[in-house]
């Protein structure tokens, strides 16, 4: 898929500031197979991050609307918005342009509608036909490096849902049990990333595993443990008038978390299970076979990480009720600093206890603890990139590169492209790169990969209350850094405040003495010449 353009009308969010803006992303499509997200840049509080929350609660509301038995429920139900899109269907692959809206009408609440353009102009798409299924994203993958609690909102939101379906089944199980469908909203963040590095590292081709790791100073994945407790005293009991002599004594599994459970039992290299605590302890040590048996069970990357994601989200039931009721009310409310609190690890339903990778010099084992955030960071997202490679996947990026040093930085987009994926899709095979995505940053290593076209820079206009959102007005692709500061963020020159102000000083002193040492305290730029230039000006006018 490829954002065309995403008008806001009414969204609640940041204060009112994005209420009314249009932005259009792209004019058209083209045949290029290189993957290119685009750029939002700008300063703190400019509305970047709101705005790539509001794109994903727009999609959830669509899949809300549309395949309810997917996204269950959607967090911003006011929102008001037009969203134009391609999106890559049929045989032959070609884009199909779609406009998203869902606009009130007087009073009433508004209404989702979903056309498709045509040689005959725009045809509406019934919500009900499973054509118009066809028309939305498969994925949209939001991916923060930290605790962003504004992007996560609809994620989390999402992730509530699915497990408040999860529950109600296993609880009122029937003879005949379906698998709960899976979200189409999908968050990637700190929680998840083991879950991530071990489904990639186990099921990805011996290419991908290469390129995680590349960074990381480490070879492949050697061994880990984890821990799932069903019956722990966090967890809420089954009631004793539900049990049976089928039941467990803690955590209610469904038919499809059972098998998993069973599956994991049977690639373990050893396993434990503690009938007192209903808890499992399965060991593996990556050989192999290993992976063969892997194979056998999950036929990718991303079947494994659902299926390990859709135990760990059972973690949410060692919160108390009262907490996960809290956040349900806060979250209506649009409180965005509300997310569910992680339990003690100890408390958890499903652990990692330990990952360990083996290292370059042989015999020596890494363990993940080891790792820098920088390593962890890197390794969780190239993992993401590799295991959703299908097409029609919205990317949802904020700040990816913020524990990245300055050389990661330079080559992250570079090393985005060059991954090898497991279809294709952004292989040179002739196709187009039928993915998109969105990159929050402050950094002018981002923009400088990307031409100006891509680079979008919010600002916000304290005077209107409003944000305004620009291209820039130079090339950005292979530009220097502090040309982009410049534009971008108004620093010039790219000097820290500190050191500006004793420069200032300076330049305002008419005492070359005094000028001249202090030019001793300075590293080269060009504000050192004109201080320099400065001292020969002075000693000019005093006859020198």
């Amino acid at each position: 898929m490829k954002l065309i353009r995403v008008h806001i009308v009414s969204a609640r969010s940041c204060g009112g500031l994005l209420d009314g803006l249009d932005v259009r992303l792209r004019n058209s499509v083209t045949t290029d197979a290189v993957f290119e997200p685009l750029c939002l840049i700008g300063p703190n509080g400019a509305g970047k991050s709101q705005f790539i929350q509001v794109v994903a609660e727009a999609f959830q509301s669509l899949f809300h609307a549309v395949v309810p038995n997917e996204e269950r429920d959607e967090c911003n139900p006011d929102l008001q918005f037009e969203v134009e899109y391609f999106i890559y269907s049929g045989e032959d692959f070609k884009p199909v342009h779609v406009k998203a809206t869902r606009l009130a009408s007087g009073n009433r609440r508004p209404v989702v509608k979903i056309a498709r353009s045509s040689d005959e102009g725009w045809i509406d798409c019934a919500l009900k036909d499973p054509a118009t299924e066809l028309l939305l994203p498969a994925k949209v993958i939001g991916y923060t490096s930290g605790a962003n609690e504004t992007l996560s909102l609809p994620f989390l939101v999402s992730r509530a849902g699915y497990a408040t379906d999860v529950a109600e089944r296993a609880l009122t199980r029937t003879e005949v049990e379906k698998a709960v469908p899976d979200s189409r909203l999908m968050l990637i963040d700190y929680g998840t990333h083991l879950e991530v590095l071990v489904a990639n590292l186990l099921l990805g081709a011996h290419d991908q595993r290469v390129a995680l790791l590349e960074d990381v100073r480490v070879q492949d994945l050697h061994s880990f443990r984890c821990v799932i407790q069903l019956a722990h005293s966090a967890v809420p009991k089954l009631p004793s008038s539900r049990s049976s002599s089928g039941a467990r004594k803690g955590v209610q599994l469904t038919d499809e978390l059972e098998s998993y459970l069973s599956q994991l039992q049977c690639c373990a290299t050893s396993y434990h299970h503690d009938p007192n605590t209903d808890s499992y302890t399965f060991d593996f040590l990556v050989t192999s076979e290993t992976r063969k048996a892997f194979q056998h069970f999950w036929h990718s990357a991303l079947a494994l990480y659902a299926s390990l994601h859709k135990i760990a989200m059972l973690n949410d039931l060692a919160i108390p009720k009262a907490t996960r009721q809290r956040f349900r009310q806060e979250t209506q409310k649009r409180k965005f600093a509300s997310r569910l609190p992680e339990p003690q690890d100890e408390d958890k339903v499903f652990r990692f206890e330990r990952v360990e990778f083996a290292a370059a010099e042989k015999g020596r084992i890494v363990d993940y603890v080891s790792l820098s955030d920088g390593e962890h960071q890197m390794a969780q997202l190239l993992g993401t990139m590799c295991m959703v490679s299908f097409p029609n996947v919205l990317f949802l990026f904020d700040e990816p590169e913020s524990h990245f040093n300055p050389q990661w930085r330079v080559k992250l987009l570079s090393r985005v492209q060059a991954l090898p994926t497991a279809d294709g899709v952004r292989a040179n095979g002739g196709r187009v790169a039928a993915q998109d995505g969105l990159m929050t940053t402050h950094s002018p290593f981002v923009a400088s990969d990307m031409h100006k076209e891509s680079v979008f820079i919010f600002r916000k206009k304290p005077e209107a209350q409003t944000i305004e959102v620009r291209n820039p007005d130079i090339e950005t692709f292979g530009t220097t850094f502090d040309a982009i500061l410049a534009e971008c963020f108004k620093i010039d020159p790219p000097i820290s405040g500190l050191s500006m102000a004793r420069i200032e000083n300076l330049k305002s002193s008419s005492d070359p003495e005094e000028i001249k040492k202090g030019m001793s305290e300075l590293g080269d730029s060009v504000e050192k010449i004109m201080l320099a230039d400065r001292v020969r000006q002075l000693k000019r006018q005093a006859g020198h």
